[in-house]
């Protein structure tokens, strides 16, 4: 039995390190895809997982293969394609020192992934189905993106959701918008940001969590708010629990993917009804979340910048 499968991109995160006398970066490779990076943080934990995607017959490919075995998550229900290559994400800043993410994925391996590859048994044998939005994006990955949501729905399994907006990967925003909303109205827990709440409704955060719990019947919303922590609220309580401080941060990639496989490891052990749970318990969820995705952003990476069940523990108890 497992506790979560996900669907949904695997690949290679090319993060600046320095930048030369012409402004070009150089770059370090680090293991990612939203899916993928919140597998990690559950696996971390304890809890058993597997990922269903594509990547390519190329080295990238069978690197991040190789990754998950060691991370401990399953990888049977992975893909490999002779004709498409694994797709690449690269991380630059602006002059602001804002993030700004540039793609290869023209097409990438993780879009065309089919209905028909999909190992449907790790959905059969999982608690929990999970999945974002970049499989959205392009078909066939969005037609088996559906089917899938609908397969696990159909087995009675909670399903997560995490919009996870890249809008570099969308040719039209209001299709983004479209897709984005058509996971909400599937959902039964949301991990969303503050700024995807306002891309998508042009509310602030705890407007947003309310119009998403009263219109598309999700039970629990957590909107993340970066470096000012996370609001949370289900039909039965709300708060809001700071991010953490004192630390040193060295990359914010992946922070919110950790930040939602951590929490749905906590969810996981309380094994109560998410649209039930009171607010003491919701904000120890959330405080083991933000205390875990915040250790994370002291690491490079997302996969391999996921701490260790006991560093979070010992810095909650600080």
């Amino acid at each position: 039995m497992l506790d979560v499968v996900a669907l949904g991109e695997l690949l290679i995160d090319f993060a600046t390190c320095s930048v030369d006398e012409d402004g070009y970066p150089t770059m370090a490779a680090h293991p990612g895809g939203a899916p993928a990076n919140f597998l990690a943080a559950l696996t971390k934990f304890g809890a058993s997982t597997a990922l269903l995607g594509k990547v390519g017959t190329d080295a990238f490919g069978k690197m991040l293969t190789g990754t998950l075995q060691k991370a401990g998550i399953e990888t049977r229900g992975l893909v490999f394609d002779d004709h498409y290559f694994t797709t690449l994400a690269f991380v630059t800043f602006d002059a602001h020192g804002d993030r700004e993410f540039s793609f290869s994925r023209k097409p990438g391996a993780d879009t065309c992934l089919r209905f028909e590859e999909l190992d449907l048994e790790l959905i059969d044998s999982a608690k929990v189905f999970h999945f974002g939005t970049l499989s959205l994006t392009d078909e066939p990955a969005r037609s088996a993106t559906y089917q899938a949501v609908a397969y696990a729905k159909s087995k009675g399994k909670l399903i997560t959701y995490d919009p996870n907006l890249r809008k570099p990967l969308w040719k039209d925003l209001e299709e983004a918008k479209r897709q984005l909303t058509w996971g909400l109205s599937q959902a039964d827990v949301v991990k969303i940001s503050d700024e995807e709440v306002e891309f998508l409704f042009g509310l602030g955060v705890a407007d947003g969590a309310k119009y998403i719990l009263d219109t598309f019947g999700v039970k629990l919303v957590f909107v993340t708010c970066g470096a000012d922590g996370c609001f949370f609220k289900n039909p039965v309580a709300e708060g809001w629990v700071p991010s953490l401080t004192g630390i040193q941060v060295k990359d914010t990639t992946g922070a919110g993917d950790i930040f939602g496989g951590s929490a749905l490891w906590k969810l996981l052990q309380y094994g109560t009804d998410p649209a039930a749970m009171d607010a003491d318990t919701l904000t120890d969820v959330v405080t083991f979340a933000c205390t875990s995705a915040g250790l994370s952003t002291t690491k490079s990476g997302g996969i391999s910048s996921v701490p260790e069940y006991g560093e979070v523990v010992k810095r909650m108890a600080h």
